[in-house]
């Protein structure tokens, strides 16, 4: 029996995908062999090369210009790669960022290997409960690009809306990548780890206006060049087969569904149903300001806190795992992501109800 799985990341894939690949581990298109097992230069690999591309370049409409890549490393990995392929270090340019949590803060950190990186805006001093005000960033005219996380999966904020700036503007959507439209046009670039609502982790998807490409003036490792990765069909070394062909997957479910605009709208009524049980219960508590927050993460406390590992263990023995709270703030977290089905989430409420009830 399926548990409700709520983890943050690595995260629940579609039970459809997972049905699929099950029925096609031994036997991948009728080869005889798994699709772990052949040449990532194969034709039958080739294929999903072409078909997992296709698929979200429909998803997300993703013009002409932009080049789609498959890297290595995950978000972890496009922390750096951002800096090193879109500043020009010679002519003074700085990359710049607006911190609004913890992976805004790593991004921020793993930038500043390479030199200086500006915050422009910060919600740190509100405790990361909300996104800073567009009109109080200050991005310095040799910004190189000014960088926003579209999610924090920590802390539960999320932009509403693409953000507003006139700089070349570089997104991690790690954890809300085709939960709802984004204007790709807007963006010089867009990234997103796998693990949280694409596939397995080890993958990245990074999605590059081709006139960035070569922008970078610094020596630039092979597995990290936006250039090197465009030309080779991002195999300039061998790939995670497995997880790209997860991806793939996901990709058709996603567009099998109704695409993104229905997943918006599934991922809409779960997040309300939740937030509005937590914030009538008053035995539960959300902090983020309601304008900011998340669809995917939806982190919480018992008023009690004293009680928060009695209902984690309550929680597992009901048949709801990953709802511990990121290791750096503790509490609870629901995570929502495309393939938590509606279901799942009434499930939740009702369970959080009973505790609530059964409570001293």
């Amino acid at each position: 029996m399926r548990v409700h799985n709520f983890t943050g990341g690595p995260a629940a894939l579609p039970e459809a995908v997972l049905q699929r690949a099950a029925s096609e581990l031994l036997d991948f298109r009728g080869i005889g062999a798994s699709v772990m097992e052949i040449s990532h230069r194969s034709a039958e690999f080739s294929r999903i090369v072409e078909e997992s591309e296709a698929t979200l370049r429909r998803l997300m409409r993703i013009p002409d210009d932009y080049a789609v890549l498959f890297p290595q490393g995950g978000a972890t990995g496009q922390f750096a790669a951002i800096v090193l392929n879109l500043v020009k270090s010679e002519a003074g340019e700085v990359p710049c960022y607006v911190d609004t949590g913890y992976w805004a803060s790593r991004a921020v950190k793993e930038a500043k290997r390479y030199g200086d990186a500006v915050i422009v805006a910060s919600s740190k001093a509100q405790n990361y409960r909300q996104i800073p005000d567009p009109s109080t960033w200050h991005v310095p005219d040799n910004a190189a690009f000014l960088h926003v996380t579209l999610n924090e999966t920590i802390g539960g904020v999320e932009y509403q809306s693409d953000p507003p700036t006139d700089v070349t503007l570089v997104a991690d959507a790690s954890s809300n990548i085709l939960s709802r439209p984004i204007d790709v046009s807007r963006y010089g670039v867009i990234y997103a780890g796998a693990q949280k609502n694409l596939g397995p982790s080890g993958i990245a998807i990074t999605i590059v206006r081709k006139s960035l490409l070569g922008r970078g003036d610094r020596p630039i490792p092979t597995i990290l060049d936006y250039t090197t990765l465009e030309q080779g069909r991002s195999m300039a070394n061998t790939p995670p087969v497995f997880a790209w062909y997860i991806a793939g997957l996901v990709f058709d479910w996603v567009e099998s569904e109704g695409g993104v605009e229905v997943m918006a709208k599934r991922n809409d009524r779960k997040a309300q149903r939740l937030y509005a049980f937590l914030d009538q219960s008053g035995f539960y508590q959300n902090k983020v300001a309601n304008a900011f927050r998340s669809r995917m993460n939806v982190p919480f406390i018992l008023q009690d806190e004293s009680r928060t590992q009695a209902f984690l263990a309550a929680a597992r023995d009901a048949g709801f795992i990953g709802l511990e709270g990121h290791r750096s703030v503790g509490g609870v977290r629901a995570s929502l992501y495309n393939a938590i089905r509606e279901a799942s989430v009434e499930a939740l409420v009702n369970f959080l109800d009973e505790f609530a009830s059964s409570a001293p």
